[in-house]
């Protein structure tokens, strides 16, 4: 079984949502037959990688920064996907954290990195802004563990401004 972990930006611009979903698929595609993905299904990267977990046949786990998360975190926009996604889930592991904060996202980065075989990161290569616990950080974390590194940033991707 491989299990692949997901990092990525999640202000992607609607335009560049397909090409990232393509993108993705084209990168689990190869380990379709046994593959578990974990997410913190935020919306955005996370939660289109999460999706195509589920569309492969793929067993999902969800890590979940803290207990308030859903509440405080998530925005309208994004909460049917984000239950669809608990629901679809194979397992779901909420940090020991009862507020969304950076030590709740280290928290649930560390998750994925130790469950995972493989990090897929949709990242632009930009270098880590200083706040911590973001997608380059994510990545330098992966890295400095020995863990591969696939980065999914295909030609037209653009973050939000």
């Amino acid at each position: 079984m491989t299990t692949l972990a997901v990092t990525g930006h999640m202000d992607l611009t609607l335009e560049s949502v397909p090409l990232v979903r393509a993108a993705l698929r084209e990168v689990l595609e190869p380990f379709r037959e046994d593959l578990t993905g974990v997410s913190c299904i935020a919306a955005g990267s996370d939660s289109l990688f999460a999706e195509e977990i589920v569309a492969l046949g793929g067993r999902l786990v969800v890590a979940i920064p803290s207990r308030d998360y859903r509440a405080a975190k998530v925005k309208p926009d994004h909460a049917a996907v984000f239950d669809r996604l608990v629901e679809a889930a194979a397992e779901v592991l909420v940090m020991p954290h009862e507020t969304a904060n950076r030590q709740a996202y280290e928290s649930a980065n560390a998750v994925l990195l130790e469950r995972a075989d493989r990090l897929v990161a949709v990242w632009n290569g930009q270098p880590p802004s200083g706040k911590g616990g973001g997608t380059a950080d994510v990545v330098t974390e992966a890295r400095a563990a020995g863990i591969p590194v696939d980065v999914v940033w295909p030609d037209g991707a653009v973050r939000r401004a």
